[in-house]
């Protein structure tokens, strides 16, 4: 069983996570730095970010951010950047990060997050509801919105 590695609590793993997400989302590696060091601050809650390893290679992340690139920013905080490397899919790892990320944000005192996505019906799986939807910036498509409680 893959442990969760949470990245305020393993300021080692920040660079090489940082540098992981920006590949998989092509928003600028800087960003990420910037908001995992965030992340590193006594006291704070959000960002935060999560990773899982295979020995010492990546193969899944998720973060909390205030905003995740869109118009609604009443809608905080949100979840965001969930990835699963593609040969470990299907195996309940995305599904172990979101229940972990909410209990973890829950224990910190935030009970309500917010997820920005394409899909339609992968969430509900994890307790998701579909909240509305949202134009993300520079976008001309609405995307789904969902909460979770």
């Amino acid at each position: 069983m893959q442990e969760i590695f949470k990245i305020s609590q393993n300021a080692q793993l920040a660079e090489k996570a940082a540098q992981w997400f920006h590949e998989k989302w092509k928003i600028p590696v800087q960003k990420h730095q910037e908001s995992m060091a965030e992340s590193l601050k006594p006291g704070i809650v959000v960002p935060e970010w999560y990773i899982i390893q295979d020995d010492d290679r990546i193969i899944a992340g998720i973060g909390v951010i205030e905003n995740d690139f869109h118009n609604r920013k009443d809608l905080t905080p949100n979840v965001c950047a969930v990835y699963v490397e593609k040969e470990y899919r299907k195996k309940g790892i995305a599904g172990k990060l979101l229940r972990h990320v909410c209990s973890d944000m829950k224990s910190r005192g935030i009970d309500t997050l917010y997820l920005l996505t394409e899909h339609d019906s992968f969430y509900e799986r994890y307790g998701w509801q579909f909240f509305c939807l949202v134009r993300g910036d520079g976008e001309t498509e609405m995307s789904r919105m969902y909460v979770h409680r």
